[in-house]
């Protein structure tokens, strides 16, 4: 089922009455045919003032769109030979995150990520891509065997954040998180990282500590959501558009600070409206940057990971 935004609502009728037309009538001449080319026409002319200037507020929608892909469609699409691993070996398994070893290009890799879910049941089946602590365990031991196997990795971000519930808390919630970014710096294998969707606090940077860390065009990186950040701010959720352009979270903001390596673009009004022209982008900027990590020895991509990540940010000294 296909679901608009607020600022996407006009698009709704017409690409329906789209649809209709497709699905019941022959569309190569006549008055149906006619009318079909019209309709296009115009759903083209909304697209360019809809999505032809967005604001960081309208990115962050997009960023959270339901009809995005997600994690395991990038996997399904991308790779071949998928073998899915389950569980933590210490606790249970969790949906929130998914992951196990794949081929890309014909190269071994493993590859792990948040997923959100596409329904109402499977989004709360997977917690809406909110980890608990057993999760970024399960990610570790991935990560951690893709290691011994020198085997690169490839993470996908996509969640509001790591999930904040008590029993999580109770079983080890942040020092997990922190566990596992220092656990990616050790590797000594290639790391892309790529943000497909929402990436949320700590709950994104646990599997984000990347040689190559990658952004879709629509997505979103940033300590707290716009709505959390005006909450506290503000006193005032409703006043998250003025906190999206506080906080910066775009892939353009983002690579401007260098905190990302490459903006992946997506079709024109967001990867939710051709899924494949997103799959194709991402593929060809992967291809690129695991080319050029793979030539860089173990010791050498540790220390590359540390100091990308020790150069973000500015800061003065005042004495």
């Amino acid at each position: 089922m296909r679901y608009y935004l607020d600022f996407e609502k006009r698009l709704e009728p017409i690409e329906r009455r789209i649809e209709e037309i497709k699905k019941f009538h022959n569309v190569t001449e006549g008055h149906y045919a006619k009318e079909l080319s019209g309709l296009e026409k115009k759903v083209s002319k909304i697209e360019k003032e809809i999505y032809g200037d967005l604001s960081n507020w309208q990115r962050s929608q997009l960023s959270r769109h339901l009809n995005r892909p997600h994690t395991l469609d990038y996997v399904s699409h991308l790779f071949t030979d998928f073998t899915e691993l389950h569980g933590d070996r210490r606790f249970k398994d969790d949906p929130a995150i998914a992951g196990g070893f794949a081929r890309f290009e014909g190269i071994s890799v493993a590859v792990l990520g948040h997923q959100k879910g596409k329904d109402v049941r499977e989004m709360a089946a997977r917690n809406f891509g909110m980890a608990n602590p057993e999760g970024y365990r399960k990610a570790v031991r991935l990560m951690d065997l893709a290691d011994r196997w020198q085997k690169p990795i490839i993470t996908f971000i996509d969640t509001p954040g790591a999930f904040p519930g008590i029993g999580a808390e109770e079983r080890g919630q942040a020092e997990t998180i922190a566990s596992a970014i220092c656990f990616m710096f050790s590797l000594s294998v290639p790391v892309i990282a790529v943000v497909i969707g929402e990436g949320g606090s700590g709950g994104a940077l646990a599997v984000g500590v990347g040689n190559r860390v990658l952004m879709l065009e629509n997505a979103t990186y940033s300590v707290i959501s716009p709505e959390g950040c005006a909450a506290i701010l503000w006193r005032d959720g409703a006043k998250g558009p003025l906190a999206a352009d506080a906080l910066k979270p775009t892939a353009p903001d983002l690579y401007e600070l260098n905190v990302v390596d490459e903006v992946v673009p997506e079709p024109f009004g967001g990867a939710h409206r051709n899924w494949q022209e997103t799959f194709d982008h991402l593929s060809q900027v992967l291809s690129k940057h695991l080319k050029e990590l793979l030539s860089i020895p173990g010791d050498g991509l540790r220390a590359q990971r540390y100091d990308k990540f020790r150069r973000m940010g500015i800061f003065q000294e005042q004495r």
